[in-house]
């Protein structure tokens, strides 16, 4: 007797396994995100990479100028090489090339004014995924998943807004919640909008068609 052809048999274990594979990824859905989150500890101003700063040396406009920080941290200014600058305030930064400088100059009086922000990296929250600008943003007080999302440009045609996946390190723990950026964003729910923390991660990926 002839056998049937495997292939609708094939088809059909394949469209099973695609099913239990979406209930399975039902069933492990995040969370939803928490709508507000303990104001963070206000601390001084770090420096960090990508930084840019305005070393003004009082009664030396010579050795006045404005630099960016390294990606290794570090800044080089007139007299002074290779100054490390990120991971300190820039009180504690003007300390240090004050010190530097006294090589040279009698009791130099230097400031440092941070003129662009990027800050430490452990404080940048990163958008990735199917936004219109994915990238690292600066972490600002009170802001929100809204602010993040005005930043990036928003989120692109393909994007599966309400599948998006916040990334938090809390305790210790990366933990996993769920953001609902398509009702945010496309249907003006406000409540849809989440507190951000430095550090979080915004994962938006792409719809299944």
């Amino acid at each position: 007797m002839e056998r049937p052809p495997a292939a609708p048999f094939a088809r059909s274990l394949i469209a099973v396994a695609a099913v239990a594979l979406l209930v399975a990824i039902g069933c492990a859905s995040p969370p939803p995100a928490p709508t507000t989150v303990d104001d963070p500890e206000i601390e001084q101003y770090v420096i960090g990479p990508g930084d840019t700063l305005s070393v003004q040396v009082w009664r030396n406009p010579e050795l006045s100028i404005s630099v960016p920080v390294r990606p290794d941290g570090q800044i080089s200014t007139p007299l002074v090489e290779d100054v490390q600058a990120s991971g300190v305030t820039p009180t504690e930064l003007a300390r240090v090339m004050e010190e530097e400088l006294s090589l040279y100059l009698r009791d130099p009086i230097v400031t440092v004014i941070v003129t662009g922000f990027a800050g430490p990296y452990d404080r940048q929250v990163r958008v990735i995924g199917q936004a219109a600008q994915p990238r690292a943003l600066q972490y600002r007080e009170d802001m929100s998943v809204m602010d993040v999302m005005i930043e990036v440009g928003g989120i692109t045609d393909v994007a599966a807004g309400n599948r998006t996946v916040l990334v938090r390190n809390e305790d210790g723990e990366r933990k996993q919640y769920r953001v609902r950026l398509h009702d945010l964003l496309n249907r003006g729910e406000i409540d849809a909008n989440v507190d951000i923390k430095p550090g979080d991660v915004l994962i938006i990926p792409e719809r299944f068609f």
